[in-house]
């Protein structure tokens, strides 16, 4: 039998990858090894999208796009890519390359490739096209020239004329995969992720690698052996059940969003703000947890939740509640030959309310500052239960246990008072560049506020411009 060469569909056309001889970014391989260069890179770190690109790597038809910098290429050897210059060329231009022109929305015309694909991700999608939508598909992307306005006015004006980029062709997908002294182990389901936990040594675990790609170097002086686990079926199942929805510990960030809009609409914006749709369609729920950042935006909403984090090793599985998974400054309970298989959500009940706040220094696209997590129910303005969650304040997400028992039974004006006056007695937050610890305890504080104008007014939320 013939051996199964490394190949990525690129552009409708099967590309054998040859010549590699380091763990490169898709981006890189792009540019360098393809000349293909209408893919840019601006930031390499993921903010400014200009080298965004569409991916599918299922056959399944569907596509989205992400950011080339934050892949590397042994991640989407076997997946379809889809770039720039696959939309059209000058003699054929896709419509939406033709909006752009005519609503000037290109100056510089550095960017424009990277708003294009974000675009056309948008287009062939399901959502209604509208102003909330596009400002969503196109956090990602920055524009320093032309603006926005021209930009958003062409995605509108081929709104009813929507084309479809996508590729039904698939390629068989290798299993092991070496570029350098880089090795990518590929598993497709949980039994084949035992049976390399058992045979290999000295290795790292990688989902989407939105993190940990920043950090690991491109050229390696020593073996590096990686396990994928963005392909294992069971991580990516997603569970509706009466009273909890199951995810998948690879279940993307976008994925989770889409699967909860309905049942608890309340963290739509939390995950939105998470970061663009090329992040949110890369990074993955158990991804997030691992890096156990003090300022993870999705830790304190499953901690008011009460979620439960099923484990996965080479001993088999476990099951733990999420208050027990953070043990320090990015540590957590996890042993070398584990992962979060997956996280288990119960749905709130229909009498309470949850909100979750992010601040941060810019809108999108941006770590946290300081979050907060609510799950409160109130009868007759009196406080009956309450669960908060604070990121951002400590060494791991804090649980506001106690501030929480000391609310209870009082009158919610009274509680929002007693929490504000006693605040410093339950956290004591660092400075760094984010925010100094005076910012971070004000900032609380004003999100406690912004909890009992919610309440009184009966508000589902509230965004900065009504305060």
């Amino acid at each position: 039998m013939a051996e199964l060469k490394d190949t990525i569909l690129l552009n409708s056309k099967k590309i054998v990858v040859s010549n590699v001889y380091h763990d490169i970014t898709l981006l890189d391989w792009l540019r360098n090894y393809r000349k293909i260069t209408g893919t840019k890179e601006g930031c390499a770190e993921g903010d400014c999208g200009a080298c965004s690109v569409i991916i599918n790597d299922d056959g399944s038809g569907s596509s989205r796009p992400i950011n080339s910098c934050l892949v590397r290429l042994g991640q989407v050897i076997g997946s379809s890519v889809t770039t720039i210059e696959g939309l059209g060329c000058d003699k054929n231009p896709h419509p939406l390359q033709i909006a752009f022109t005519n609503e000037h929305a290109s100056q510089c015309g550095y960017c424009t490739p990277g708003f294009i694909m974000s675009g056309i991700s948008l287009l062939n999608s399901n959502k209604k096209i509208t102003d909330d939508t596009i400002n969503d598909a196109i956090s990602g992307n920055l524009c320093r020239c032309t603006g926005y306005s021209p930009i958003i006015k062409a995605i509108k004006s081929v709104a009813n004329n929507r084309i479809s980029q996508t590729n039904n062709q698939s390629i068989k997908k290798n299993k092991k995969i070496s570029l350098g002294n880089v090795t990518y182990f590929k598993p497709s389901n949980l039994k084949e992720l035992k049976n390399y936990l058992i045979k290999t040594k000295n290795f790292q675990f990688l989902a989407g690698g939105t993190d940990l790609n920043l950090q690991r170097p491109i050229i390696n002086q020593k073996e590096d052996k990686i396990i994928c686990l963005d392909a294992i079926k069971e991580l990516n199942s997603i569970k509706h059940l009466k009273e909890k929805i199951i995810l998948g510990g690879a279940v993307t960030i976008e994925s989770f969003l889409e699967a909860i809009r309905s049942k608890m609409p309340e963290l739509v914006e939390i995950l939105q703000r998470f970061g663009s749709p090329q992040i949110r369609n890369q990074g993955t729920i158990g991804g997030n947890l691992c890096t156990s950042s003090p300022i993870g935006d999705i830790a304190p909403v499953l901690l008011v939740l009460n979620s439960g984090l099923n484990l996965f090793g080479r001993n088999g599985y476990k099951k733990i509640n999420v208050t027990n998974f953070f043990k320090g400054y990015r540590k957590n309970v996890l042993k070398k030959n584990e992962i979060i298989s997956s996280i288990e959500i119960p749905y709130p009940d229909k009498k309470n309310k949850i909100f979750s706040w992010k601040l941060s220094k810019r809108y999108d696209q941006d770590i946290s500052t300081v979050s907060l997590a609510i799950n409160i129910r109130i009868q007759n303005n009196i406080i009956k239960e309450l669960n908060m969650a604070a990121g951002g304040v400590a060494a791991t997400p804090k649980m506001l246990d106690k501030l929480s028992k000391s609310m209870l039974e009082k009158n919610l004006d009274d509680a929002i008072d007693f929490a504000i006056h006693n605040l410093e007695n339950h956290i004591q937050p660092i400075s760094d560049l984010r925010g100094s610890s005076h910012y971070r305890l004000e900032a609380i504080k004003g999100l406690f506020r912004r909890l009992q104008i919610c309440l009184n007014q009966d508000k589902k939320s509230l965004s900065i411009m009504e305060l």
